[in-house]
């Protein structure tokens, strides 16, 4: 029996009630990626919907639970709701040349890139002016997806529980003609990052999901009101995450 099905009928059997459009709780099997999406499927629902993540290969950052340990995991939702963790969530307004406003929700990144040529765009934090970029691109992410892109791009790993916003640089230009801090910056969560561009198409992604972009006038990241809520049962524990997954077995052998 496939982990699934096994997890269906040990939920069946403790009498919960199945429900895919509007759960409580939403139980993913695989990995960070598959809980990613699930979250996106159910963002509209995100202040009253708990995730739970179960991992079926390597450890992930958002799964807290293995393949191996879904009785114990029915177990303990049977009897308590645990302690929800809270993570912040990203929230992306972008603004069009023709007045139009599209908002998007990440848990871990979003980036703006050119594919083929260079990005060229103002950044702001809050209203004022911060620097002229030229380069591939910018990542904006939250503390969690800061393990992620934004880790790979030589930014700093931040705690969850920091409701901060990382923007880090890919592959900028410095010369003595074009100038950019070239490092990561870490801003408060009552600021928000604003991106001009200055061409007329360009990619954005949101957490890992690509958008063609055309005549965008103004995007803007900032810390969301909402969370993304997890189940944990004190089962989650982020540095020993970040040990495991980055630094592994660090005993010195004789």
């Amino acid at each position: 029996m496939c982990i699934r099905d096994r997890l269906k009928k040990l939920l069946q059997e403790k009498g919960f009630i199945f429900d895919a459009r509007y759960p409580d709780v939403v139980i993913t099997v695989g990995g960070d990626g598959t809980l990613i999406n699930a979250f996106h499927r159910y963002e509209n629902q995100v202040d009253s919907v708990r995730f739970i993540g179960i991992h079926t290969g390597h450890l992930g950052f958002y799964t807290d639970w293995r393949n191996y340990d879904i009785e114990k995991m029915v177990d303990a939702l049977a009897v308590t709701k645990g302690e929800p963790a809270k993570y912040p969530l990203l929230e992306i307004k972008m603004l069009t040349e023709s007045g139009e406003t599209h908002y998007h929700l990440a848990v871990n990144e979003s980036a703006v890139k050119r594919v083929s040529h260079t990005l060229v765009a103002d950044v702001y934090i809050n209203d004022q002016l911060f620097e002229n970029f030229r380069g591939d691109g910018l990542c904006v992410s939250t503390p969690t997806g800061s393990t992620a892109y934004g880790k790979s791009l030589g930014g700093a790993v931040i705690h969850p529980r920091l409701k901060a916003l990382q923007m880090t640089e890919i592959a900028s230009i410095n010369n003595r003609v074009f100038r950019t801090l070239s490092s990561p910056i870490v801003i408060a969560p009552d600021q928000w990052i604003s991106i001009v561009p200055n061409a007329d198409h360009f990619v954005m992604t949101v957490d890992g999901a690509r958008i063609d972009v055309r005549n965008a006038k103004k995007i803007e990241y900032r810390i969301s009101r909402h969370s993304i809520q997890f189940d944990q049962f004190g089962h989650h524990h982020f540095w020993s995450r970040v040990q495991n997954a980055f630094i592994g077995d660090n005993e010195k052998n004789d």
